[in-house]
């Protein structure tokens, strides 16, 4: 069974998320967002205090790794932000569970990804859109319509290359 079959549109797998090693400048920059997040949702002085040094953290970890999310994003568990260059959120994107953002990606507007949806270096999401579930964006794509659930687009502007039914495993394709 390949990593690609195992990975969970619904569930978040919070481990693709932790600090393993000093220089993990993607997971650093999203647990100063996550932190800073759970610090807001609760009352007192101390967490008010927690709250301004995740900001600190979290612009430290954004001019470092030149990406632009907001603290206020909407973002699933088990995010991969694996080459963490350039990247460009939205403030009302929302970002589904398990899903994989390579450098230089832009989500403009409001771009819902559904769970499990790898964006390929350089793509650019430009909303009102929405993606569905283990969808893949290829390489320099422009989005500018929603994306149907298992389906792969590429190209600008981004057209469809391959979609899969829900009894194919998301690692075996049909051209369609």
């Amino acid at each position: 069974m390949s990593e690609q079959a195992q990975i969970s549109a619904q569930v978040p797998d919070w481990s693709r998320e932790a600090v393993r090693k000093f220089w993990d400048p993607g997971q650093k920059l999203l647990r100063a967002i996550r932190r800073y997040q759970a610090c807001r949702a609760q009352a007192g002085v101390v967490a008010r205090l927690m709250s301004k040094y995740w900001v600190l953290n979290h612009i430290f970890w954004s001019t470092i790794t030149q990406c632009e999310i907001h603290l206020q994003t909407q973002i699933g568990g088990g995010l991969r932000l694996t080459h963490p260059q350039g990247i460009v959120i939205h403030p009302d994107a929302v970002i589904g569970v398990n899903c994989m953002i390579f450098h230089q990606v832009t989500l403009a507007g409001s771009v819902v990804l559904g769970g499990h949806v790898d964006i390929g270096t350089g793509a650019k999401l430009i909303g009102p859109l929405q993606v569905g579930d283990d969808a893949r964006i290829g390489a320099n794509a422009v989005v500018t319509r929603d994306v149907a659930a298992g389906t792969t687009v590429a190209g600008n502007p981004a057209r469809v290359l391959s979609t899969r039914t829900k009894t194919e495993p998301p690692s075996v394709q049909s051209d369609s």
